[in-house]
């Protein structure tokens, strides 16, 4: 079994606040993520897929194909936004990284399948909020 895996980046706003909770109870939960302003992070997100490699090409996928998926489903749905307000899939979710990661693996397990030739299958995301904070998703 191979390990392929895709960096991608993007620039976001969120704010991490329950609409249920009061404003001090989201301040004691979230502490300044719970900004009424926002604020931002320079997230990276590490897309890794497992296969063989193909007889004919010797690839797992075609990465420019991994790329342009990513890119087009994913990162310009979310670069330069504010996920609280601008995200479609985000909608009515907090957007912590743990959220955000499991709804990016919505998204494209079902499209990574159909790259080829490979046959490569989704089989993590790593979602960097900041150098010291990330989260692994392995579909579960």
């Amino acid at each position: 079994m191979v390990y392929v895996c895709r960096k991608e980046h993007f620039n976001a706003a969120h704010r991490l606040f329950n609409p249920q909770w009061s404003d001090e109870k989201n301040k004691e939960v979230f502490g300044i993520c719970s900004n009424p302003y926002y604020h931002g992070h320079n997230f990276e997100l590490i897309v890794t897929l497992k296969g063989r490699p193909d007889a004919d090409t010797g690839m797992v996928v075609d990465m420019k194909k991994l790329g342009d998926l990513i890119k087009e489903e994913v990162i310009n749905k979310l670069d330069h936004r504010n996920m609280n307000e601008e995200v479609d899939f985000l909608e009515g979710k907090i957007p912590t990284c743990e959220i955000v990661v499991m709804e990016i693996w919505r998204i494209l397990a079902p499209k990574v399948a159909l790259l080829g030739p490979g046959k490569g299958v989704l089989y993590s995301l790593k979602l960097y909020e900041t150098n010291k904070n990330f989260v692994e998703y392995y579909g579960e």
